[in-house]
């Protein structure tokens, strides 16, 4: 079975923006086409989908100077408290070894989208990170990022001693390699089988001071309902997703049928359930992305009226009354103002 896709926290995409805004790149380029806007971002309840997570990293790389290894420069910025829950019932775990499985188990709350696994070889205990199913432009970033963050969460959670051995990266080498040598403070192995965490067995199995046995269960019950919460089941949620993905804002009923395995009847009838529509969909993305892209853009308006799907510029203005009540040359100079 598919696993659903599950939506994250905007408060954890302003890691990526603080550090977008370091290197003088500002929140608009980063948000460009995200859908994704500034009142979002102050809405400590705002999700954000994996595609619109995905637009905001790839605007991010886009923009970045050329630089070694940034990625892994990013995931140093994550700390156990920029996960929530996640983060807690990671700390009040028994050992460094409990609390890396027990991620693994709700992996989905964190950021990351490599497929992490857990191994014991011999004297160590390995945690090993696929990147594979991740799209090729971003996959070396976010291979890096996402293991720069599980080392600085079990960093924060070990508190004291060395515990990881080494890191592994299958086709890392060069000047990415030495800056993550330097960021790290440990030995980098380049071209290796796999990319992984080598840690220490015995240190990683050692009692950690912030055990807590009733914490942990109360927490670990928030995480599972916390991850049915997010979890994007609905129909509704599905047709945006293709909606903000690869379809796009041009395709029709029967088309998102299709993708989904549905009859249009089928998809009509359950997007009725949840009290929606097809065209309500459509209408409710196209007018986020027309106020996000008027207001961070210099798109012309009849390039942005064939990027929202709309035939004529003239359709476009007409929906932009509708939702606003001025046109969306005025609009763009209110907020310019």
């Amino acid at each position: 079975m598919a696993v659903e896709p599950v939506l994250h926290s905007l408060t954890i995409s302003q890691v990526i923006l603080n550090f977008a805004a370091d290197r003088g790149i500002d929140s608009d380029t980063c948000l460009a086409g995200t859908g994704i806007t500034p009142a979002m971002l102050q809405d400590p309840n705002a999700l954000a989908s994996p595609e619109q997570e995905m637009r905001l990293i790839e605007n991010v790389i886009l923009a970045l100077p050329d630089e070694p290894a940034p990625g892994f420069e990013l995931g140093l910025r994550y700390s156990v408290s920029t996960f929530g829950v996640w983060g807690f019932t990671l700390r009040t775990s028994r050992s460094l070894r409990e609390a890396m499985e027990r991620a693994l188990r709700y992996i989905a709350l964190s950021t990351a989208y490599c497929v992490f696994s857990s191994a014991v070889e011999g004297d160590s205990f390995v945690m090993c990170a696929d990147p594979s199913g991740i799209p090729v432009q971003l996959r070396q970033f976010l291979l890096e990022r996402d293991v720069g963050t599980a080392l600085n969460l079990m960093r924060e959670l070990q508190l004291t001693g060395r515990v990881v051995r080494h890191l592994e990266f299958g086709g890392l080498d060069g000047e990415a390699a030495d800056r993550i040598r330097q960021l790290s403070g440990l030995p980098v192995r380049c071209q290796a089988r796999r990319n992984a965490i080598v840690m220490d067995l015995t240190a990683a199995s050692t009692p950690l001071p912030t055990f807590d046995e009733h914490l942990v269960r109360v927490l670990e019950d928030q995480c599972r309902q916390l991850l049915e919460r997010r979890q994007i089941e609905g129909v509704a949620g599905r047709v945006r997703q293709q909606l903000l993905g690869g379809l796009g804002l041009v395709s029709c009923l029967d088309e998102v049928a299709r993708t989904l395995n549905l009859s249009s009847r089928s998809l009509r009838r359950r997007l009725e359930d949840e009290g929606t529509s097809f065209r309500d969909l459509v209408e409710d993305t196209r007018r986020q992305l027309a106020e996000q892209m008027l207001g961070t853009t210099d798109m012309k308006l009849d390039e942005l009226a064939v990027h929202l799907g709309y035939a004529d510029t003239a359709s476009f203005t007409r929906a932009f009354r509708r939702w606003h009540g001025v046109s969306p040359g005025q609009y763009r100079l209110q907020r310019s103002g």
